[in-house]
């Protein structure tokens, strides 16, 4: 199993990003997956999740209207949207999976700053 996430970068503070996972050996439409962050001195934070294949989305309130979670089934493949970045949503972002076990992919940087 493999999850590479992608798309991070730097945005100004108003600014959006899109990060998206590209997945192999797991079936992103059948199993819970995530995005967590983790900012630098502090814990890794789960950001948005499907819990498994239902399409019931869930956002740490932080996020809630900014960021929005979606998976492509044909490209097997999840997304993170992210609009009106703020300072604080600075951190390297993490794609998850979880079927039997825990997948995790690298990080990606997403830096917000003017």
């Amino acid at each position: 199993v493999q999850l590479q996430a992608f798309g991070g970068g730097l945005a100004q503070p108003g600014g959006s990003l899109r990060l998206s996972c590209s997945v192999s050996g797991f079936t992103v439409g059948a199993y819970a997956v995530a995005w967590l962050r983790q900012a630098p001195g502090k814990a890794r934070e789960g950001v948005s999740c499907f819990t498994d294949g239902d399409d019931t989305a869930y956002y740490t309130d932080s996020v809630k209207g900014r960021f929005t979670i979606s998976r492509d089934r044909d490209k097997n493949m999840v997304h993170l949207q992210m609009n009106s970045l703020k300072p604080e949503d600075t951190a390297v972002y993490y794609c998850y999976g979880f079927s039997v076990m825990e997948y995790w992919g690298k990080g990606t940087q997403v830096t917000v700053s003017s």
